[in-house]
Parts: structure tokens; C-alpha cells; sequence
């Protein structure tokens, strides 16, 4: 029972590593008000959220089964306190403040309509912060450090928040797309 505590620990934290990546990636593609993949925006926003919720099921379920596995050492005050754990301290702590700031993210989207756009906007900000955290809370503890498979799929993360981080910030953000075959005065939203 331990052992399959322990993979189900990690592997959920992996997944929702990968379901944070999507849902960031997909929430600067929501901003950037295009449709993607012949998906009006509203199907990129429902995407979007449907990828943070899952994510953050699975957070839920991977620091549960690390909380009950007797091998991790896990207590209740390493999910509150940050850097106050005994294995890794560093790297446990940045999963605690990764925690936090999804429980912050997830709320406010949540109860965005109570929280004010200005509100939800700032607490959607942290997504920024968050995502580097989560992943230097997963290079930097449990057993799969440093193996190959982690090390790809964590670097095909960081490949694609990268890239869209660079599209955010470049010039041609939110700017609508041209149309194939039109002149560069031509242009047109491709929204629906």
C-alpha cells in the first residue's frame, strides 16, 4: 500500500504539473482574444479552466497521498509552513508555496464575480509566480529527480511557457490576425 501511495503521489504531481503548463499556456491564449484550433474563445476559455480545476484535483490528491504514505514523512504543517520540512526543505517548500498560490488562483476563479475583475486579475497574476515554483518543487524532490522521463517532460513544459510568455510579451499580442491571402492593412478578429 505504500509503494502504490507513493506512485500515485508522484505521479499526480507530475500530471498536474503537465495540466498547470496547458492552463497557463491556454489562459495567455484566451487573453490574447484569438480562437485557436477553429475553437471560438469561449471553448479556449472553458479549456482553460477545465485544465486548472484538474490540475489542482490532482494537487489535491497528490499532497493527500504523500500526507498518508509513512514513507514521505509528510506532516500537516509542511503544507502550511513553507521550508519548515525535514527531507529537502528548500524544494518541499516551494511545493507549499506552490500550493498556496493554486489555492489563491483557483479561488479567485472561482468566486470571480464576488472577488471584482480588478481582484481577479491580480490573483490570476500569480499564475506567473506559480507555474516556476511547481516546477522547481518537482526538479527538486521525490525519488524521480534527474531521470530522463522528468527531466523531457518537464522541459517540454518549460518549452512551451516560455514560448507563450514570449508571444505575451511580444509586439503582435491581442492584435487581431491577419487573414491568409489579405495585405497587412487588411486585417480582421478571427473571434466568433
Amino acid at each position: 500500500m505504500e509503494t502504490s501511495l507513493w506512485v500515485l503521489g508522484r505521479g499526480t504531481g507530475v500530471v498536474a504539473l503537465v495540466l498547470l503548463t496547458v492552463s497557463l499556456c491556454l489562459g495567455i491564449a484566451v487573453r490574447s482574444r484569438r480562437t485557436f484550433a477553429d475553437l471560438p474563445r469561449y471553448g479556449v476559455t472553458a479549456l482553460h479552466r477545465t485544465a486548472g480545476l484538474t490540475g489542482t484535483g490532482l494537487i489535491a490528491v497528490h499532497v493527500l497521498t504523500l500526507l498518508l504514505d509513512p514513507q514521505a514523512g509528510l506532516h500537516v504543517v509542511d503544507l502550511v509552513v513553507p521550508f519548515a520540512g525535514s527531507y529537502r526543505p528548500f524544494w518541499l517548500g516551494l511545493g507549499t508555496l506552490a500550493l498556496e498560490l493554486v489555492a489563491l488562483v483557483s479561488i479567485s476563479g472561482l468566486l470571480r464575480k464576488r472577488f471584482g475583475e480588478r481582484a481577479f486579475r491580480a490573483a490570476h497574476l500569480t499564475s506567473y509566480a506559480l507555474w516556476p515554483i511547481a516546477l522547481g518543487h518537482s526538479l527538486g524532490t521525490g525519488t524521480d529527480v534527474g531521470t530522463l522521463w522528468l527531466n523531457g517532460i518537464a522541459g517540454a513544459c518549460l518549452v512551451a511557457v516560455v514560448g507563450a510568455v514570449w508571444w505575451r510579451l511580444g509586439a503582435e499580442f491581442g492584435k487581431p490576425a491577419v487573414r491568409p491571402g489579405a495585405t497587412g492593412t487588411d486585417r480582421t478578429v478571427t473571434t466568433r
